[in-house]
């Protein structure tokens, strides 16, 4: 839908007030939707046109009774994409069209210029729709209920990936497979310290030795265990190995592009929105609103940014962080010097007149993800100055209570919050366990359980991937449990695990 005259020409004002205040963004196509229309597109992900799947459809279900019901309402919604694609609600007032709009703009800057988004497609709205394509073309082949069977199974495993491989590489090259020279042989030999042939039994111990042999063996072993090293990429895992028809490695491999493609947005949630949030807000505010508009922008704004109790908005949290770095890059609070002085009165006062404020929070919008960007700029000052605390559940009384008003417990609590997008740490680390081909994961437990019905859920799922029994060892109740399927029964025993003990953190939300 073309927009009105009167909304397209205020999309060039924003836009070049936008390009004003340094934001370098993809050019944006805005769409006006009605409500209807707008929840069909949300409950896709934001994209017109997806693979069919039935929790699309519960998606919008539920998004339109909780519009119809006036719990929530879409003010906005854009897709990371060149050009960037936005869509605003037909009944939204011009004021809200205004802070949409600038809104929107500062999240296309955050897309195109954030580094964790660097890898990600730029046509991602032309690939969902081929990935669309291609499923519906397996349903009519394969049957759609044994395709949407399978999609179920990728599905509930999309989480399992390794969000942070595309700027790190995990391993070396895998090895080329050829059999040993002679030569190459010859260094699998164990080593004998040199010595006179009467002191070679003192200097070379047949213990000493039988421990060489066998730690040259366990090397030599390591290089054919699959995978060499424990690997969080699950998915990638079972394309490579799992025995799969060729329609289900290319579904399987739809759902993990798919993963990694919307993975940065789960990273970077409260730098994302807060940059948004803050740049909406001094254009409105110095630029864009109206006297008569202006009240009703801080209705509007205030509701967006409002955290209630046991809540963390992203929003807030990422508009104050910015808002905090800003002002103290200006005055220069920050460095060896402000970090060593310790008088009250001086650092309350302290200027040093330096103005880097703007720089600053362009160049930490570049680089950082929200678990750096609350790792370094979450202060005390800040937490202590917006009274936040630290919480966690009360088996006893079945309410969330306070448990801390400390720094470092609510820095704590935050980071660890949002370390791995908020999911728990699996590894793959063995597939031919008890040497019978089944396939070994592990939880690395860092104080917070698996959801126990859910992991039960997921062995199944993995199971009907690997056609093998699948194992999962975890930590419940501070105690090593091995949770197993076999493709017709669970099983679960306890296991000797090693638990740090330094790892006693609240359960949380």
């Amino acid at each position: 839908m073309n927009l009105p005259p009167d909304l397209d020409d205020l999309k060039e004002e924003i836009k070049a007030h936008a390009i004003d205040c340094g934001l370098d963004f993809f050019d944006v196509v805005f769409e006006v939707l009605t409500h209807d229309q707008i929840n069909q597109v949300a409950a896709l992900g934001g994209f017109p046109t997806r693979y069919p799947h039935w929790r699309f459809g519960m998606d919008y279900e539920r998004l339109s009774k909780s519009y119809t019901y006036g719990l929530s309402k879409i003010y906005e919604m854009v897709i990371n994409n060149d050009p960037c694609y936005a869509y605003l609600m037909q009944s939204n007032p011009l004021a809200d069209q205004k802070l949409v709009m600038a809104h929107v703009y500062a999240h296309s800057d955050f897309f195109k210029t954030n580094c964790y988004f660097g890898h990600t497609s730029r046509k991602a709205i032309d690939e969902m729709a081929n990935h669309g394509a291609r499923i519906r073309g397996y349903a009519e082949r394969q049957g759609h209920d044994r395709v949407e069977s399978f999609l179920d199974c990728c599905l509930s495993i999309e989480n399992m990936i390794d969000i942070h491989s595309t700027g790190i590489r995990r391993q070396e090259e895998a090895r080329k497979e050829s059999q040993l020279t002679e030569e190459e042989d010859e260094t699998l030999k164990v080593e004998r310290i040199r010595s006179k042939d009467y002191m070679d039994r003192f200097v070379n111990p047949k213990e000493f030795l039988d421990a060489k042999r066998k730690e040259l063996e366990d090397q030599k072993n390591k290089k054919k265990r699959i995978p060499e090293e424990p690997t969080r990429d699950l998915l990638q895992f079972l394309i490579d190995h799992a025995p799969l028809e060729k329609w289900q490695r290319d579904v399987l491999s739809i759902v993990r592009e798919e993963a990694y493609y919307f993975a940065p947005q789960g990273m970077t949630k409260i730098m994302n929105e807060g940059w948004a949030t803050y740049w909406h807000s001094r254009m409105m505010t110095e630029r864009l609103a109206t006297d008569q508009e202006i009240v009703d922008y801080a209705d509007h704004h205030s509701g967006t940014v409002a955290m209630g109790p046991g809540q963390v908005n992203p929003y807030k949290i990422g508009l104050e962080l910015y808002r905090d770095i800003e002002e103290r890059w200006n005055k220069g609070q920050h460095g060896p010097e402000w970090d060593r002085c310790d008088d009250y009165e001086q650092r309350r006062n302290w200027d040093t007149k330096a103005n880097a404020g703007r720089e600053k929070i362009f160049e930490v919008r570049r680089i950082h993800n929200d678990v750096t960007f609350i790792d370094a700029f979450f202060t005390k000052e800040f937490c202590e100055q917006h009274g936040l605390f630290a919480f966690r559940y009360n088996r006893k009384t079945g309410i969330y209570e306070i448990s801390s008003r400390e720094f470092a417990d609510v820095k704590h609590q935050l980071l660890a919050s949002l370390t791995n997008a908020g999911q728990p740490f699996i590894y793959v680390v063995d597939a031919n366990h008890a040497n019978r081909g089944e396939l070994f994961l592990r939880h690395r437990y860092e104080g917070v359980e698996l959801k126990l019905d859910f992991a039960r859920d997921t062995l199944r799922n993995v199971h009907a991937i690997w056609n093998r029994p699948v194992y999962l060892e975890t930590v419940v109740g501070g105690k090593g449990r091995l949770m197993s399927f076999d493709g017709s029964e669970h099983h679960e025993t306890e296991v000797a695990v090693e638990v740090e003990d330094s790892l006693e953190i609240a359960e949380t939300l």
